[in-house]
């Protein structure tokens, strides 16, 4: 036998036993429906953090497995905070309708902007109506309360922190927009104010922002009275976000790794400012992305782009009270777009490549699993699963023509995750009929560019 025939036949060999082995270890799940699907999930609920990924934004498995574990989690485990990788504006409209609030003042659509179907889902909406009739009779203490972590909306931020010093302190408030003026000609357009701040045409401001989260800060450490409707926290965040924004916008123009640890830092700072606030027993479920959420470190973003991320972050934080749970198809249909900006689509989703992750799960043979990767639960799949295979990463945008270079990157899957979800085969998320476009002076285009 030529060579380069016994050593595809040895890979496949190899491969045949390890997914051998994933089939014995797997646990299979049943529909997501059955009440049994959350109950499997109660080994994750002593965590002070439970992360839940996905392998794209547009698939409807698993935003459904997401609610379906965070409602248990909820219901049975005390959790009453739901942090999701979407911006902190656009969230506190969701909030207020889950926790019965009134709208935040002057606050615009939520999700209104692309990419419109990540969160505007009808999945995502029936968990959301869920939220809100548990919420409906409980105290406001004991209520779950739904908080963005992302860096999105600039315009929307430094509104926020003005309303909130409007009604607390009008002076405080006209310092606040004298020196968020440096930025109001570029929130709607951050893109064109890192492109200015780079030329060196336009003055940063780095100084400006800066000092605003100083005084929001100090605010906070001097406010010992507490807030019951959180109106504190949600300016000091938006705060926060405003300064962070501020370098994110510059760095992206440097490329490199700054940009995404600016960002995921972020993240988790605010995971971790939101729990403070929330007092020593809270506990959050994080909905984002597996690229956030699973541990840097034992991917190609860490090791060879020097990226981190939240998930990483948790576990450097929390330890094993950071449980990190990941998802993955084979193949199916997908909601996204082709390039940022442009229509959503309904695609297929190639079948997973040989050698990779999925395809590996997928040759276990069954339609849904969960598979525990838990230091001591089952070291020898752990054993298996230690060496760096293919992964798939969809975002918002999906390009199968160049889905080798564009959707797959490195990873160790033992040591990226403590659980991986598996479904077979998944369908598109449906979207929900978007409202008009606010006013372009109203509203700030979400700037991420990169589709993950």
């Amino acid at each position: 036998m030529p060579d380069i025939q016994r050593n595809v036949e040895e890979r496949r060999a190899v491969r045949g036993g390890v997914a051998a082995l994933v089939a014995a270890r797997a646990e299979p799940l049943p529909e997501i429906d059955d009440p049994a699907f959350g109950r499997l999930f109660d080994r994750f609920a002593d965590a002070r953090v439970v992360l839940l990924g996905e392998a794209s934004h547009g698939t409807s498995e698993f935003y459904r497995a997401r609610a379906a574990i965070t409602r248990r989690l909820i219901e049975h485990h005390g959790f009453n905070v739901l942090a999701l990788e979407a911006d902190w504006p656009d969230a506190r409209v969701l909030d207020a309708r889950v926790r019965h609030r009134p709208r935040p003042p002057a606050a615009g659509g939520a999700f209104t902007r692309f990419p419109t179907w990540m969160w505007r889902n009808r999945e995502f909406d029936q968990f959301l109506q869920w939220l809100s009739d548990h919420n409906r009779f409980r105290a406001p203490h004991r209520q779950a309360g739904l908080y963005g972590l992302d860096l999105y909306n600039l315009a929307g931020s430094m509104r926020a922190v003005i309303e909130y010093l409007d009604r607390e302190d009008p002076d405080a408030a006209r310092v606040a927009r004298e020196r968020y003026g440096c930025l109001t000609p570029w929130a709607e357009e951050p893109a064109a104010y890192g492109r200015m701040t780079l030329s060196g045409r336009y003055a940063g401001c780095e100084g400006a922002v800066t000092a605003m989260l100083g005084e929001m800060l100090q605010r906070s450490l001097a406010d010992g009275r507490g807030d019951p409707e959180e109106a504190l926290l949600d300016a000091t965040q938006s705060a926060r976000l405003v300064a962070d924004a501020e370098a994110y916008y510059r760095a992206m123009y440097y490329g490199g790794a700054e940009s995404w640890n600016l960002r995921d830092s972020h993240m988790f700072e605010t995971l971790q400012a939101i729990l403070e606030a929330k007092g020593p027993e809270s506990r959050a479920v994080v909905w984002a992305h597996n690229s956030h959420i699973g541990d840097a470190r034992a991917t190609e973003m860490g090791q060879v782009r020097e990226e981190l991320n939240i998930g990483q972050l948790c576990r450097e934080r929390w330890g094993e009270q950071a449980r990190l749970i990941g998802f993955g198809t084979h193949a199916g249909t997908v909601a996204c777009a082709s390039d940022w900006d442009e229509p959503m689509e309904v695609k297929a989703v190639r079948p997973s490549l040989p050698d990779s992750a999925e395809r590996l799960s997928h040759e276990a043979g069954l339609k849904r699993f969960l598979l525990d990767l838990r230091a001591g639960v089952h070291d020898d799949v752990r054993a298996a699963l230690a060496d760096p295979r293919l992964e798939r990463f969809i975002g918002v945008i999906y390009r199968p023509e160049t889905e080798r270079w564009s959707h797959y990157a490195e990873a160790r899957l033992a040591e990226q995750f403590d659980a991986w979800v598996w479904f077979d085969e998944t369908a598109a998320v449906t979207p929900l009929p978007s409202p008009p476009a606010a006013p372009h002076d109203a509203a700030a285009d979400d700037t991420w560019p990169f589709g993950l």
